[in-house]
């Protein structure tokens, strides 16, 4: 697998993938994990792993090792092949080209034909540090994820999540029961949550406080899953409009700063609150939020499984909770 972002991206991008397509994951360098059991089609889904590949070995990082392992692996293939190197982060003293070049030439000795623009299969040949894989192309993320943006909705407010981070944090939550799962959002704000939700195959519920967010995000989930399940209340996050285990799982952005009153609570008593609902409709959960709230999670019933700190940017940090119920 390989993995997007930056390195203080790397565990969080393993739990993500872990939770939404693939089992035992673990990291074996900057960049680089292996994993069992992917769901290959759950992979385009992904915010941060850009691809996935069969493994054919590991090597050290030089391209006279990588061909060795190359060569004397066994190849159950055949047909035309190109030949992809990366240098993950610039971390390895490696030439890539020389690698494509010099894999290529062992491909090319074993029967294959290369063919650059359309080939039957891609071998991409990865170097990290001192660690280099060899693998089958299987699965990449979708090249055009990265191209949307908040200011493209119909309806924006300064201050929206990226898509990017909204995927991560759905799949967090959601991954286990993808892409049968019901996912709410009882902050939903402009919606950015719930159009990734609806992308990866979810049904989207959503609720804000708001008569404003509510229009809006209804607008925006109207142009962005014109032919999805979907549906926005107003409602108050601390009460929420929706019976028992209504959904599988629950994501949130709680509000950030210091504000005395939210929607007429106060912001300990609002997350609180909507922690606790959270617990009675879903069993899991993952929460945004500008400081910690583990504290209040667990005396909601959550498990904390994991915790992340994502700087965004200038003082701004993000804790990301990823809950189960206890």
């Amino acid at each position: 697998m390989e993995l997007a972002g930056e390195a203080d991206d790397e565990a969080f991008a393993a739990l993500e993938a872990e939770r939404a397509a693939a089992s035992a994951v673990s990291r074996v360098a900057p960049g680089l994990a292996t994993a069992r059991g992917v769901r290959v089609d759950r992979v385009p889904t992904l915010a941060y792993t850009r691809h996935v590949s069969e493994l054919v070995g590991r090597a050290e990082a030089t391209v006279s090792d990588a061909a060795a392992v190359l060569t004397a692996a066994s190849l159950d293939r055949t047909g035309s092949v190109a030949v992809r190197a990366r240098n993950v982060r610039s971390t390895a003293d490696v030439s890539t080209a020389d690698a494509e070049r010099e894999l290529g030439g062992v491909l090319v000795d074993r029967g294959f034909a290369v063919d650059l623009d359309d080939p039957d299969h891609e071998l991409r040949v990865c170097f990290s540090e001192d660690v280099c894989l060899l693998g089958w192309a299987v699965a990449e993320r979708d090249a055009a994820f990265g191209s949307r943006a908040p200011t493209d909705r119909p309806f924006f407010q300064p201050g929206s999540m990226a898509p990017m981070d909204a995927r991560a944090y759905v799949n967090l939550a959601a991954g286990p029961s993808l892409p049968d799962a019901t996912l709410l959002d009882p902050m939903c704000g402009t919606g950015g949550l719930l159009i990734e939700a609806g992308l990866v195959g979810a049904r989207a519920l959503g609720s804000d406080a708001q008569w404003k967010m509510v229009r809006g995000t209804t607008e925006n989930l109207a142009a962005y899953l014109p032919r999805a399940r979907w549906d926005v209340v107003r409602g108050d996050a601390t009460e929420l409009p929706f019976a028992d285990a209504a959904a599988d799982a629950v994501v949130f952005d709680a509000p950030y700063g210091r504000q005395s009153k939210i929607a007429g609570h106060e912001l300990a008593d609002l997350v609180g609150g909507a922690l606790v609902e959270a617990a009675r409709v879903a069993s899991a959960c993952v929460l945004v939020a500008d400081r910690s709230w583990e504290s209040a999670a667990e005396d909601a019933g959550w498990t904390v499984t994991e915790r992340f700190e994502r700087r965004v940017h200038g003082s701004l940090v993000r804790h990301v909770h990823v809950l189960d119920r206890a």
